[in-house]
């Protein structure tokens, strides 16, 4: 876990994603937890490039954790310093405010039980061998995390 190697999403993750996006415009949703579709503008190309994320509540106020180090969203998001997001077809515009690391800390522990659906991506990544809030905590400075601030 700490080798610091990076780690690559696996290789099913993109059709994955294409999928889930397509099922959540049609208004299909996944489990008990609200995904939604993160939309940017690309870094280089400013095309939008969308992903899907499940955003989680602390302390009344929305967050969404990148899965993996290096993850093409959150360079696009970190340039564009906002986004939209979509739940079926209600759109909202977000300002995407990256925490730092210390601020990040509670909202990565609070990870687990907002977010168990992410859980086990996160050990299939390699990030967190058995889930527990104090892994997650420990990957505050790894994984990024934005606070989702309506405009």
């Amino acid at each position: 876990m700490g080798s610091g190697k990076p780690i690559r999403p696996p290789w099913w993750l993109k059709p994955a994603n294409k999928l889930f996006i397509r099922m959540s415009r049609l208004g299909i949703s996944f489990g008990g937890e609200s995904p939604v579709v993160l939309t940017a503008l690309g870094r280089r190309s400013g095309a939008a490039r969308s992903t899907p994320v499940t955003p989680l509540t602390v302390d009344g106020r929305q967050y969404v954790v990148a899965g993996f180090p290096g993850a093409d969203w959150v360079a696009n998001v970190r340039a564009a310093g906002e986004a939209t997001i979509a739940r079926g077809r209600r759109v909202q515009r977000v300002r995407m405010a990256e925490l730092s690391a210390e601020d990040a800390r509670p909202v990565l522990r609070a990870f687990p039980t907002e977010v168990p659906t992410g859980v086990g991506f996160m050990k299939r990544a390699g990030l967190v061998t058995d889930g527990r809030p104090d892994e997650f905590e420990a990957l505050a400075g790894r994984c990024a995390v934005f606070r989702l601030d309506p405009i």
